[in-house]
């Protein structure tokens, strides 16, 4: 994983997290398996003379997520679902008290072209380890992946129909990055 040196912001402009969730239980056909995009975030990655990184925080607005797409489901989403769904993710993630998702590295370890990304990740008011997998996808691109699980951060993962269609627990989490070729760092 060779990162330029310097002190990068990370932003939307020059990268994305997504977010994808998964239904179960006996109506899942009803339901949808979400992309949420993620369109309000900020990052900054600090990476020593010799290309290693020593710190990395993202802030995620949790009141912006927005539903990008569903697949599956008995009929296509509609921008009305779009935005019922929205309202019922703030709702369960009580983003009043809790606006903001913290994620902050405390370890690198750099493989070939990829490696891993450890740290704590803080939703919904509690914090937890989170496991990033990176790998570059061009030169300068990097995606990370990982897998959050609701019920441990005190999310009830949302149900409806009585219980027959849920939410699978765990969400995965994918974020993307383009950072400057060398010589171009951020001061």
């Amino acid at each position: 994983m060779a990162v330029p040196a310097g002190h990068h912001r990370l932003a939307p402009e020059a990268g994305r997290i997504v977010l994808r969730t998964s239904r179960e239980g006996l109506a899942a056909t009803a339901g949808h398996d979400l992309t949420i995009d993620a369109p309000r975030w900020s990052g900054d990655l600090v990476v020593q003379d010799d290309g290693t990184p020593v710190s990395l925080e993202v802030r995620i607005d949790m009141g912006a997520l927005t539903v990008r797409e569903g697949s599956g489901g008995l009929k296509p989403l509609t921008d009305r679902d779009r935005r019922e769904i929205g309202v019922t993710m703030r709702k369960l993630l009580d983003t009043g008290p809790y606006p903001e998702a913290v994620f902050t590295a405390t370890r690198f370890e750099p493989s070939g072209d990829g490696g891993t990304i450890e740290g704590d990740f803080t939703l919904h008011g509690t914090s937890r380890p989170l496991r990033l997998q990176v790998t570059q996808t061009a030169p300068g691109a990097y995606q990370a992946t990982g897998s959050v699980v609701q019920s441990s951060y005190g999310i009830k993962p949302y149900s409806g129909f009585f219980g027959t269609l849920k939410v699978r627990d765990a969400v995965m989490v994918e974020a993307e990055a383009k950072l400057p070729a060398p010589g171009e760092a951020q001061e």
